[in-house]
């Protein structure tokens, strides 16, 4: 049996966690399971038939799939369609959920691997139905079912994510700057180092990952920020070590994208824990 999630099931939650992986016919149209871990843990790829939807209470998680990857803190969690292959990473303690979602029933919701928004409403379904036993539900629990399901179906995809060029000589240049964000080639460098036109590389890696490479390696400098804040490190060393001319430039293009300052973004998770 294939890693179901990237989180730690608690004892109780062992045989529920098993029917989500497995589920069948006649049984319930999703199954919601939580887990605790005091240190970071890390799944090979793996798939599964039913789908997937991974959030956080508190901590930082990372999920990657062929199509891209996302870094995500407890505001946010990533859809995982059925059968879609992926990994996930957790940066440190945290406490985490999953929601599985019968195949059947993924229709409706999207079909490509994405981020979206955690309302209040969404997270406190997640909640009721991780105390349900694997069973049919009745009408009450299939009314909270439903709410999940729609609560899935209409979120804001809005959580900051990396979308990776599938061209060889890109997906190289892309995997070179995730393995090392402070990298400071020029795209003339980058374009000479993969065997491309510079106007070549310009033009294409926009196409096939939406952003420019200059964008593209801000993205990644700021979800690897996110990462090495979770584990602690001071704003100071992480501006330098992602290759920040100063710290003033990171605060403020972590504040314009992230809506607060690095020093800030993670104290409610740290109250959390």
């Amino acid at each position: 049996m294939p890693t179901a999630a990237p989180l730690v099931p608690l004892a109780p939650l062992e045989i529920k966690l098993h029917h989500a992986v497995t589920m069948a016919d006649g049984e319930p149209p999703l199954i919601a399971v939580t887990g605790k871990e005091s240190v970071p843990r890390e799944s090979a790829p793996h798939s599964h038939p039913p789908g997937q939807l991974l959030g956080l209470f508190s901590g930082l998680l990372t999920v990657r799939t062929d199509a891209g990857a996302w870094t995500i803190p407890t505001t946010h969690a990533v859809w995982i369609p059925s059968s879609c292959t992926h990994a996930a990473r957790s940066h440190g303690p945290f406490s985490g959920w999953a929601v599985y979602v019968a195949p059947e029933r993924c229709a409706a919701l999207p079909q490509q691997p994405c981020a979206i928004a955690v309302s209040g409403l969404l997270r406190e379904a997640v909640l009721r139905a991780a105390q349900w036993e694997v069973a049919p539900l009745d009408r009450a629990r299939a009314q909270v079912a439903q709410v999940l399901l729609d609560e899935i179906a209409t979120a804001p995809i809005d959580a900051p994510g990396l979308s990776l060029p599938r061209e060889a000589r890109l997906l190289r240049i892309a995997s070179a700057l995730i393995a090392d964000p402070a990298d400071a080639r020029t795209l003339e460098q980058w374009a000479a180092w993969a065997n491309l036109a510079p106007r070549t590389l310009s033009r294409r890696f926009a196409v096939e990952t939406g952003m420019s490479l200059t964008a593209w390696r801000q993205r990644v400098r700021l979800l690897r920020s996110l990462e090495l804040l979770a584990g602690g490190l001071p704003v100071t060393t992480v501006a330098f070590d992602l290759g920040y001319d100063n710290v003033s430039a990171f605060i403020a293009l972590f504040r314009r994208t992230f809506g607060t300052t690095p020093g800030r973004y993670f104290a409610p998770a740290a109250a959390a824990i």
